[in-house]
């Protein structure tokens, strides 16, 4: 299976950004068995509060593939998707999203997922958790600790 494969690559690209004081999450489009786009969190670097990996991936992978409509990519990402995220991959029409684990403050694919497995509905996501979750539930519990402590340092 691909999926450990394509999640290595998100978890590469999460740890990446979280040394450069990102949020560590990465995000790879795969098109056919293949990467198509990949990316980690630029909301610090770029000062945009949408420079979330996911939109970043969706967005290229839109312009790369000249449509809008990505439902037949799977999005691999190493954090379940906030309402934003997990909007634009429903909108962009993705195909099946794969995330490593859940993030219990601002998780929303579970939900949408939920809403989305509706047979009356028009599309749906196929959604896959928990691949290489240990590993990504490590490096964010290792980001925001030092960020905590890092805060008790230096004080009030």
């Amino acid at each position: 299976m691909h999926d450990n494969h394509f999640m290595d690559m998100a978890l590469a690209l999460a740890a990446d950004a979280g040394r450069r004081g990102e949020v560590p999450i990465g995000a790879v489009v795969a098109h056919e068995g293949e990467v198509l786009v990949a990316s980690a969190n630029r909301r610090e670097r770029d000062h945009d509060p949408t420079g979330h990996a996911e939109i970043l991936t969706l967005r290229e992978a839109g312009r790369l593939l000249g449509s809008w409509r990505l439902n037949e990519c799977t999005l691999f990402v190493t954090l379940e998707p906030c309402p934003m995220c997990m909007g634009a991959a429903v909108n962009a029409r993705i195909g099946r999203l794969v995330f490593a684990c859940r993030d219990p403050k601002a998780g929303a694919a579970v939900s949408q997922y939920q809403i989305g497995a509706d047979e009356r509905l028009n599309h749906r996501v196929i959604l896959t958790e928990g691949v290489r979750r240990d590993e990504a539930s490590r490096l964010l519990s290792g980001f925001f600790a030092g960020l905590r402590s890092r805060a008790s340092r230096a004080g009030p």
